[in-house]
């Protein structure tokens, strides 16, 4: 885990319950507030033999107690980005609610993107997959995976997961291929209800887009055939698991 800078702001419904503020909340820490961390040098710093510290081959997920393209961190960034090319034996993994921020944010010698950068966008509604998932499928990212979580209603990709929707694109190929969608629900006290026939219809989407599918957690309020089910949080990742859904490549 690589938190270079810690804070963010609310951006949408998936905000609401944010694990980020409820745990800085229990130490009256305003989480708004937006600072670079003592972590911030983690991929580049080496031990006393002059080896890395964090080994090669190792993926980093990266920010996931803010967002890499938050407005405060654009005088952090440049620095970010040449440690995360320098360390190109590395896989860097970073989750954003902001795809409009992508392209102002990206550094010169980006391309096509980074071989060892995955930008994955988050989108729990459908309001939000309107709004950001024509913007970030047509950017310029080698790596690109999408995370419906929580999930907070049904979602209709409109034919956005095939590669044809975005020919016009100026990157071209599987370069601009999303490689895996991701559902899950919410969780904590305050968690509101996942459909299962709501990851049923982004299961089926991505089956006939042939784009990889993991249903990762039933969330804390589950409701399957009108019936709800109130699952601990250590038994959340395992009834998804149980349900045998998840789809790969053919």
């Amino acid at each position: 885990m690589w938190n270079l800078w810690h804070g963010c702001h609310k951006k949408s419904e998936g905000c609401q319950h944010c694990y980020v503020f409820r745990r800085d909340a229990e130490f009256e820490k305003d989480s708004n507030v937006v600072t670079k961390t003592s972590s911030f040098n983690l991929p580049i710093r080496r031990d006393r033999s002059g080896n890395w510290k964090v080994p090669s081959g190792t993926l980093m997920w990266t920010c996931f107690t803010s967002d890499f393209f938050i407005e405060e961190a654009d005088l952090w960034r440049e620095d970010a980005w040449l440690m995360i090319h320098r360390r190109s034996d590395l896989h860097f993994f970073m989750i954003t609610k902001r795809p409009e921020r992508i392209l102002q944010c990206l550094p010169e010698d980006w391309g096509d993107g980074y071989e060892n950068v995955t930008i994955c966008c988050t989108m729990e509604n459908q309001r939000r997959v309107d709004e950001r998932l024509p913007i970030y499928m047509n950017l310029p990212i080698k790596h690109k995976a999408i995370i419906c979580e929580p999930l907070l209603g049904p979602i209709d990709f409109h034919g956005w997961l095939s590669p044809s929707a975005y020919a016009t694109s100026p990157i071209n190929g599987d370069a601009q291929r999303c490689e895996q969608v991701t559902v899950g629900g919410e969780s904590g006290s305050e968690a509101r209800v996942c459909d299962y026939a709501w990851v049923l219809g982004i299961r089926e989407q991505c089956i006939s887009a042939n784009v990889p599918f993991h249903f990762k957690q039933t969330g804390a309020h589950f409701r399957k055939d009108g019936r709800i089910y109130n699952i601990p949080r250590n038994q959340q990742m395992k009834q998804a698991h149980k349900a045998g859904i998840d789809y790969a490549y053919k």
